[in-house]
């Protein structure tokens, strides 16, 4: 038999983080973040980290794990995805797997293979010694000419996930984008699964969005961007580009005003929500719950997800 999973999804302030505690507190179950920023320790505010509080004693992995200089990509949270999971059921307990990084979700429910070559030690540090000789943007230029798809998607300074495709392209001769597009298509999962995905009225969603930034920024958002700059972490790092970072740092730096900086940052959550609606769209039959039809009652909207649970066959 499949072991279950249960997958709650959807964009950015629509409620995930408090539904998934209250359906653990429910069936007795553990949670396992698939959020991409919230693995960072010292980025609490702007990434809507549940306090210990809001917990409430459920145990929760991927949650302020890693330092903000450490690589972490889907890769590195699939390996560590699994080891929690069967760590979850050993304990006989189901893991709940909740968030709004859909490739990260992806890759765990259908376990996509992303260590398909081996590690070309060579080639890599020529390219290391060029990207430190050149700059960044150079070897970035050259994963463009192989592989443009990949390199709208990765960061320039991600310079690890750059060399990384080369390396691929020139150990296969097929682009990185290619074989993870392949190993996307994947409709088979290994687990049994109730995935849903949250959803509500657009209006009301984005109107969530810009009340939570204002609550950001008087519960000292700026403050823990100034506190992380003074740590001595670079603006320029994978995580110091997520949304509510990359926003506030030229606010800091003097080169827009605070009002512009929020601005920005309300607009840019509201565009990286519509993507993730977008890309949740495209899934296999996701278990759509739209919040709003049911008033926002938290009971009703838990009562669902136990029967549709218990209709396939998560023993709960």
């Amino acid at each position: 038999m499949k072991k279950p999973l249960i997958v709650i999804a959807g964009p950015t302030a629509c409620g995930k983080t408090n539904l998934s505690i209250q359906l653990a507190k429910k069936i007795d179950a553990e949670i396992i973040s698939a959020d991409s920023m919230q693995v960072y320790k010292y980025m609490d505010i702007g990434t809507a980290k549940p306090t210990k509080e809001e917990m409430e004693n459920i145990p929760h992995y991927l949650i302020d794990e890693i330092e903000p200089d450490e690589e972490f990509n889907v890769a590195i949270f699939q390996e560590k995805a699994k080891k929690y999971l069967e760590m979850i059921y050993n304990k006989n307990k189901i893991p709940i797997l909740v968030g709004g990084t859909g490739f990260y979700i992806q890759a765990l429910v259908y376990d996509i293979n992303f260590m398909e070559t081996n590690n070309d030690y060579e080639y890599r540090s020529y390219l290391e010694k060029l990207a430190k000789e050149k700059g960044n943007q150079y070897i970035h230029e050259i994963l463009k000419k192989v592989d443009p798809v990949s390199a709208l998607k990765i960061h320039p300074n991600n310079v690890k996930r750059v060399i990384r495709a080369l390396e691929y392209y020139k150990q296969t001769n097929k682009p990185i984008s290619q074989h993870n597009e392949e190993e996307k298509n994947k409709k088979v999962s290994p687990y049994n699964t109730a995935f849903f995905c949250l959803n509500m009225k657009r209006e009301t969603l984005y109107k969530r969005i810009e009340q939570r930034v204002d609550k950001m920024i008087e519960a000292g958002l700026i403050e823990e961007v100034q506190a992380l700059l003074k740590k001595g972490y670079s603006p320029d790092l994978v995580s110091m580009q997520g949304l509510g970072y990359k926003e506030i740092v030229p606010y800091l730096q003097g080169k827009i005003s605070l009002e512009e900086a929020i601005y920005i940052l309300k607009r840019d959550t509201r565009h990286f929500a519509k993507r993730q609606l977008t890309w949740f769209k495209r899934q296999e039959n996701p278990y759509w719950i739209n919040i709003d039809d049911f008033g926002f009652d938290m009971d009703i909207i838990l009562a669902k997800m136990l029967n549709y649970i218990e209709e396939i066959g998560i023993i709960i």
